[in-house]
């Protein structure tokens, strides 16, 4: 009997507890669909009066008194519409089972959080995590030629070993073959919507739905219903730019989303690469600008993604090289790898300052020593013996 009782008590507690949950998802909402609010104004509301419930609850007089909020939107807190639809999108939200990130609980990105204009809530569908794991946005023109998508795939192809989530926007051109070159290497992919989950843009891509959830999923602050709009292009940018630590242009046009993606991550202090491409080429003009202008850092291999990024591999994910049994070096290959052994981790500029070699000499000595399976680079451009 008092286990009965007891697991009855713990039923009620539970109902209490999600039921609470429930209410403060559903004022989130609410306040979320309000006209004119606007995320950074909601946050600031938020944190004026403790909750969103709170905030659509307070009487107007107190919240008139705050900064930025004026008469419209005054009116627009206090439309009783907003709850109603806001039950509605619950319902939707329940029904199929997705998940919600709010801007103040655990699970909401770090790196997206630290926006000021981030979304208060955003849906989830698929299966990530985005914690712990290198994550890197992709994007480019819609119009993707043969030396942006080779670039693209070799490039997430030799990202690999670092295991990083790749982000993009699910639309035509860079974005699509950023997607699919991850799903080929086994990597998590992420596509950030500009529309409600209900639709597919562009349809042509809806086969690729469900491969995608399978090994990443799909980020959306848009409602279920709610259909693609020029604007919300923008919107879905800001959560591709600040999500990730870099954002990487694959070739744009002289004017083109990317490149106010490019803008987006700039102003957040974010890394952005380019890629080059030739003066004459059409769709290397935008990522040339970006370069010329110290907008965006030249992206000619994994490699320089890596060193910028200091990113390093884990022991056990480190690449095994094949030491030959019987090595035969050079004079100069001796002397640096004599060095190597003798001092451990070192810069390229220093094993030629203190092997006393031109630096375009050293760095083909290290290279054939790599290929020999007795040295081998790190991130930063440091080498060490094996």
């Amino acid at each position: 009997m008092l286990q009965f009782l007891l697991t009855i008590i713990l039923y009620i507690d539970i109902q209490i507890v999600r039921n609470m949950l429930e209410e403060d998802l559903l004022y989130v909402l609410a306040l979320q669909r309000v006209k004119g609010i606007g995320d950074i104004n909601a946050k600031k509301l938020i944190a004026h009066c403790g909750s969103a419930k709170k905030v659509l609850t307070e009487k107007r007089q107190a919240l008139g008194k705050i900064n930025g909020i004026g008469t419209f939107t005054l009116k627009n807190l206090v439309d009783s519409t907003n709850l109603k639809e806001a039950e509605k999108e619950l319902n939707y939200i329940q029904k199929n089972n997705l998940e919600t990130c709010y801007f103040e609980d655990e699970n909401y990105p770090i790196r997206l959080k630290h926006c000021v204009d981030a979304p208060i809530l955003f849906f989830k569908e698929g299966n990530f995590k985005l914690e712990n794991q290198p994550i890197i946005s992709i994007v480019g023109t819609r119009k993707i030629t043969s030396y942006g998508r080779d670039f693209c795939e070799k490039l997430i192809s030799d990202l690999k070993i670092y295991n990083p989530i790749i982000v993009s926007g699910f639309a035509y051109g860079v974005d699509i073959c950023a997607h699919k070159a991850a799903l080929k290497n086994k990597l998590q992919t992420i596509g950030v919507l500009a529309h409600g989950f209900e639709e597919v843009y562009p349809k042509s891509h809806k086969k690729y739905v469900n491969e995608i959830n399978k090994n990443g999923g799909f980020i959306t602050d848009f409602w279920h219903k709610d259909e693609l709009q020029r604007e919300n292009f923008l919107k879905r940018n800001r959560i591709i730019a600040g999500i990730s630590e870099a954002t990487i242009i694959i070739e744009s046009a002289e004017k083109g989303g990317s490149l106010v993606t490019a803008d987006i991550a700039n102003s957040y202090s974010r890394d952005v690469f380019a890629v080059p491409g030739r003066s004459t080429d059409v769709y290397s003009k935008g990522c040339n600008s970006l370069i010329k202008y110290n907008k965006a850092a030249i992206l000619t291999s994994a490699k320089d993604l890596v060193e910028l990024l200091n990113w390093e591999l884990e022991p056990s994910q480190s690449k095994p090289i094949q030491k030959q049994l019987f090595i035969e070096l050079t004079e100069i290959e001796q002397l640096v790898y004599t060095f190597l052994l003798e001092n451990g981790k070192e810069l390229l500029d220093l094993i030629s300052l203190n092997c006393k070699l031109p630096i375009n000499q050293t760095s083909t000595t290290l290279f054939n020593l790599e290929m020999k399976g007795v040295v081998k680079p790190l991130p930063g451009k440091l080498f060490e013996a094996v």
